[in-house]
């Protein structure tokens, strides 16, 4: 992409102009080295928007003296609060599935089980590409120093040799093979085609980073003195106050609306997005109808950010519970709604299915938790709106989201089900007695192990607890 308007400037103004938020903003352009010959070459700059995604800095580099060319992608914007990692299946023989496109972050590894391959972070840094793409620069870039690898171990450039025939057997959709990219940032992407509706082949997980990788992405850092700080203000209206903080007005009404918590804890802790040192508060509290939770909000003086999570308290549930509410007025669109990030989200009125993890955990309400899921699914599906599109795929992500927000007008009524295998979530009731509500449906079912193995419970063993709170008195 050239301009002959393009100003040529130093590296200060490139960055002053591309802190802005004007998304219009022109291409910029500075002298470089070249790595190769070390000759001046130019990099171009663009701070552009993928549509709901993220805006990203593209730069793009060229040698006139040796044609060395390369381009890069960086990000712009809030730090994601937890990491991503796409898993992808690919058959044998479908060439078109290799052109999803791939957004990898400078921090993201990619992984091809099959061929034991792995592609670091270090190795290709950040690009906007396909999977195809990716696979043929990493044979490209194998194939390079092959020559003298031959001259100094034949044995090792011969085994290389065998693999990149492999390698380019995936990249032409040969071989059947299964794609990872994993990213600790959370700031990598893989196209869905068949956005919004889920795709078979693709699978997503967002995760909540380690301290270590925490460490080595620069978000947090090691602290030599520990810091102890007394609990916090007791009472409802220091509640109050916390969870305002920590999130909104609205968070801390839904839930003062039930039950009001007798003590808030504070406790120090570190911001997710700027590693800064700031406080959490906590309390414990009861909602009728349903159980304890555990209520925790942080808000960082530095850099404003704020975040609220809800836990349920108490023992494991033995069993998992679905909760639908058929949605026919207004009223319905204000009950209160707890998902758990254990909880899965169906509407069937629009083949709406939204696995568990997905969101988190929120405390909202009905009509909240649609405005979140279309927000969500926008923000995820990044490249619906992109230049490549096809215009029979655009229409579909288009109607699809005007048939979620036509929720909201309650021209005909509609169901939402909440399946939760921890029976950690819930939707409040439009009378004082659960009883009297015949639009609220709850189902208690026994969770199969498949569940219980995704949750980890088959390999839970809770004897020796079991043994020191519950002794069994063996005398006579």
């Amino acid at each position: 992409m050239e301009t002959d308007a393009a100003p040529i400037l130093d590296v200060r103004s490139v960055v002053e102009a591309i802190s802005t938020d004007d998304d219009n903003a022109p291409l910029y352009q500075v002298e470089s080295l070249c790595m190769r010959c070390h000759e001046n070459g130019t990099t171009r700059f663009l701070l552009t928007m993928i549509p709901h995604f993220r805006k990203i800095l593209l730069s793009a580099f060229e040698c006139p003296h040796c044609n060395e060319r390369n381009n890069e992608v960086q990000f712009a914007g809030e730090i994601q609060p937890r990491g991503s990692r796409y898993r992808l299946e690919f058959p044998s023989g479908d060439q078109k599935m290799l052109d999803r496109q791939v957004v990898k972050s400078e921090t993201a590894t990619i992984k091809i089980p099959q061929l034991d391959f792995e592609i670091p972070p270090e190795a290709q840094r950040g690009s906007l590409s396909t999977v195809e793409g990716i696979l043929l620069r990493a044979s490209e870039e194998l194939q390079a120093l092959q020559e003298e690898r031959k001259k100094v171990d034949p044995q090792t450039a011969e085994a290389i040799d065998q693999f990149i025939v492999k390698l380019k057997a995936c990249a032409t959709g040969s071989s059947s093979f299964t794609f990872i990219l994993e990213d600790p940032a959370g700031n990598s992407f893989v196209e869905n085609p068949f956005a919004p509706s889920l795709d078979p082949s693709l699978s997503i997980e967002f995760y909540e980073r380690t301290h270590e990788q925490d460490t080595s992405l620069g978000y947090a850092f090691e602290s030599s003195e520990a810091s102890v700080e007394p609990h916090g203000s007791v009472g409802a209206v220091a509640g109050r106050r916390a969870i305002a903080q920590g999130s909104s007005p609205e968070f801390a009404e839904a839930l003062f609306r039930y039950t009001a918590p007798e003590e808030v804890m504070t406790f120090p802790s570190t911001c997710g997005a700027c590693a800064v040192s700031c406080e959490t508060r906590m309390f414990l509290t009861k909602i009728p109808y349903f159980q304890e939770v555990i209520v925790m909000a942080s808000t960082c003086d530095a850099c404003g950010y704020r975040n609220s999570e809800l836990k349920a308290g108490g023992a494991i549930p033995a069993k998992g519970k679905k909760v639908s509410v058929a949605v026919k007025n207004i009223r319905d669109l204000s009950r209160d709604v707890i998902k758990s990030d254990t909880a899965s989200v169906l509407i069937p009125e629009i083949d709406l299915e939204l696995t568990s993890g997905t969101l988190g955990g929120v405390v909202t309400t009905v009509e909240g938790l649609i405005t979140k899921i279309s927000e969500a699914l926008e923000r995820v599906h990044g490249f619906t709106f992109g230049d490549s599109l096809e215009e029979g795929r655009k229409n579909k992500w288009l109607d699809f989201r005007a048939r979620l927000i036509k929720l909201l007008s309650l021209e005909e009524p509609w169901t939402l089900i909440m399946d939760d295998a921890l029976a950690n979530s819930f939707i409040a009731p439009s009378c004082d007695d659960i009883k009297d509500d015949h639009q609220l449906t709850i189902e208690v079912y026994e969770r199969s192990w498949e569940q219980n193995e995704e949750l980890g419970l088959n390999d839970m063993d809770t004897s020796a607890a079991d043994a020191v709170y519950n002794p069994v008195d063996n005398a006579p």
